[in-house]
């Protein structure tokens, strides 16, 4: 007998909209699966086999992560097929930090009304981020929560799970004055700070749509939701070829906070200003905004959204690799012998 319930229906939740909702996303979760997944789309748990050839003593790492309020934009320009981008690439770029290679992920999308096929386009997203950082999506789970969200809202989050070898774990014990830091670009604002640039732009009631000038005639609604970029592959191809020391992600906390993690005691990054490439939108965040400099780095990721550590014999190398990955890395600063964490200079 198919499954269906007159009475859950008439209070909010349609069980058949789930399922058209999984039936949309198959194709999408078909393009992650790697071979290793052995799992299908719909049961109580997602399997995923193991190869460990090349791995004598794994250790899993594990990274877990939403849109936030990001999400807001999506809502207001109906536009849902990239904030599952977002999802995994805030999972998976904190995962590639230890040097693990994530393995598989798993979404959780909780909304007000089930609307297939916009839950189809968020997983679309995810497939799609999966699929730039190698990972099989091998689950979820779509929660209907009818008066606990608004029908036309959602949350989204997820989790990924990622693998490296115990010899291979980044060691941040090993940086030391001399060394040098990488920046890789970042695509945008990414998914950080989202709080702030709504209040800033009171995207309620902007025109979203509207080109602006500061922007290269990109509209604001357009360059906010540009996706976060995923590292993985080319971080990955750096991991096989230099000795990389530690990396951060530059997320919430911007630089203040995110870079010093990857520093061990007695260390700082000093970082030169006109080095940095930073992007138009941040430029016009702050102008708009009235945001002092501080706040700006302290806030949001300033055109980098990845630093790496390497010696500065490996410096040269490890910026042809990333290149060579269509990342176009360049040196940003050093790291000096300090307590401070950061130095802008």
């Amino acid at each position: 007998m198919k499954s269906f319930s007159e009475s859950y229906r008439d209070a909010g939740v349609d069980i058949t909209a789930g399922y058209r909702a999984v039936e949309l996303m198959k194709a999408h979760v078909a393009k992650t699966l790697l071979g290793s997944n052995v799992s299908d789309l719909g049961g109580f748990g997602g399997l995923y086999e193991l190869d460990l050839k090349e791995t004598p003593h794994p250790v899993l790492v594990s990274g877990t992560d939403g849109v936030g309020t990001k999400l807001k934009l999506a809502f207001l320009m109906d536009k849902h097929d990239t904030v599952g981008i977002d999802c995994v690439a805030m999972c998976v770029n904190d995962v590639i930090c230890c040097g693990a290679k994530p393995l598989f992920f798993l979404d959780y999308i909780a909304c007000g009304k089930n609307v297939p096929e916009r839950i189809a386009d968020v997983v679309a997203g995810v497939a799609e981020g999966c699929v730039q950082s190698g990972s099989a999506l091998i689950g979820g789970e779509t929660a209907e929560m009818p008066g606990f969200y608004p029908i036309d809202e959602y949350d989204l989050a997820g989790f990924s799970v990622g693998v490296v070898d115990k010899s291979k774990v980044l060691d941040k014990s090993k940086v030391a004055p001399g060394d040098v830091l990488l920046a890789l670009p970042s695509s945008g604002v990414h998914s950080n700070g989202f709080s702030l640039v709504r209040k800033i732009f009171d995207v309620e009631h902007c025109d979203l749509a509207a080109p602006v000038a500061e922007l290269g005639d990109r509209s604001l609604g357009e360059t906010l939701l540009t996706p976060t970029k995923i590292y993985v592959k080319p971080m990955l191809a750096l991991f096989e070829q230099v000795r990389v020391k530690a990396v951060s992600h530059i997320t919430g906390g911007g630089f203040f906070e995110n870079i010093p993690r990857s520093l061990p005691g007695g260390c700082s990054a000093r970082i030169e200003r006109d080095k940095l490439h930073s992007l138009p939108i941040f430029d016009y965040i702050a102008r708009v905004g009235e945001i002092p400099e501080r706040d700006m780095y302290n806030t949001f990721n300033m055109g980098v959204g990845m630093s790496a550590i390497v010696s500065e014999k490996d410096a040269p190398k490890a910026l042809e690799i990333l290149r060579a990955n269509d990342v176009d890395a360049y040196v940003m600063g050093y790291i000096v012998r300090s307590d401070e964490g950061v130095i802008l200079c």
